[in-house]
């Protein structure tokens, strides 16, 4: 029990690691779809810690708490909705393992609903900010295109791209349900392994990414507001011009003004006000916590390099498995 107890710490430390982004091993990789490798690993160290407790509900929201306030610490820019989506994640995880048994198919619906919940809450934010314009412009773009290929569908296009979307995120967290059950069976196959490494790591909180990610909404809402105007105005006919699209750079301001100024800001105050009193009964674990994370990325650079004679797919799974089995069996040296 004691050794268990000692593997959750360090896949909780693990899971902070990889929600606040210092040392994220997944930028080796520079892919474009980030974002749902990283709620992958997610999942795949929920699945993990569920795995080696006894009570599951408890330890999976004890590692929750302490992964976002390792989080709020470290990447005080996340938004609010980052905190929604690691919370959903915990939640159906815990629900999921506390109800069935471990087969593959609990994993593939946690990876379907979780994902699926990703994907909703961007629609969602979108319709909200841009309102039914959005979807407008999207139709007329759709029925544009159709007129030029001499193609005619009954479905609208906004239709169709959602469903689209909706069908790949559902895809992708069925498939990364697979993935999770095969990375859990190669960590189980493996024995433990010590470590002997030289340390000199520092954290560092990256001011620089702040920013970055403001300037990255602003470029996406003044590319996305200019494509809606564009689509309504040159496309929409008469009924469409100038005051409408007006309307939608006001609308679309005002709203993101509203959301980052008033009411971002007091969702996330009172998530952390909840955090700070749960930071002192956490205190001891979320410093053993952070300790780690130096230990786990020069941990995650050797595996790196010890997985380098392996190709494409096959060395992605097993640098994964052996990272997380590597990080979570060596010994420090007060163990």
């Amino acid at each position: 029990m004691k050794n268990n107890k000692s593997i959750i710490d360090k896949l909780t430390a693990l899971w902070a690691l990889n929600e606040s982004g210092l040392g994220g091993f997944l930028h080796v990789f520079n892919s474009p779809f980030t974002g749902l490798i990283v709620g992958g690993v997610s999942i795949l160290l929920i699945s993990l810690i569920a795995y080696y407790a006894e009570n599951k509900w408890q330890s999976i929201f004890k590692a929750l708490v302490i992964v976002l306030i390792i989080k709020m610490a470290v990447s005080p820019y996340s938004p609010f909705g980052a905190y929604v989506a690691v919370s959903f994640q915990a939640i159906v995880g815990a629900f999921l393992f506390s109800n069935f048994s471990w087969k593959g198919l609990t994993l593939m619906v946690l990876g379907m609903v979780t994902f699926l919940e990703s994907a909703l809450q961007k629609l969602i934010i979108l319709t909200i900010v841009y309102g039914t314009e959005l979807w407008e412009a999207v139709n007329i773009y759709g029925a544009w295109v159709q007129q030029k290929l001499n193609f005619i569908s009954n479905t609208s296009t906004s239709t169709f791209l959602v469903s689209l979307y909706l069908l790949v995120y559902g895809v992708c967290g069925v498939m990364a349900g697979v993935f999770i059950k095969n990375i859990m069976t190669i960590i189980a196959n493996k024995k433990e392994k010590d470590f002997s490494l030289e340390l000199e790591t520092t954290l560092v909180k990256n001011k620089a990414k702040k920013v970055t990610f403001k300037t990255k909404v602003i470029w996406i809402w003044l590319i996305t507001v200019a494509l809606i105007v564009l689509g309504l105005s040159l496309y929409g006919g008469p009924l469409f011009g100038w005051e409408k699209a007006i309307y939608i750079v006001l609308r679309s301001f005002l709203i993101l003004m509203l959301w980052y100024l008033v009411i971002g800001p007091l969702l996330l105050k009172i998530v952390r006000k909840y955090l700070h009193k749960k930071e002192s009964k956490y205190q001891e674990e979320i410093t053993n916590a952070m300790d780690l994370f130096p230990y786990f990325r020069q941990i995650i650079s050797y595996t790196w390099k010890e997985t380098k004679h392996l190709k494409g797919y096959t060395r992605f799974q097993y640098f994964m498995a052996n990272s997380i089995s590597n990080c979570i069996h060596f010994k420090v040296v007060s163990e």
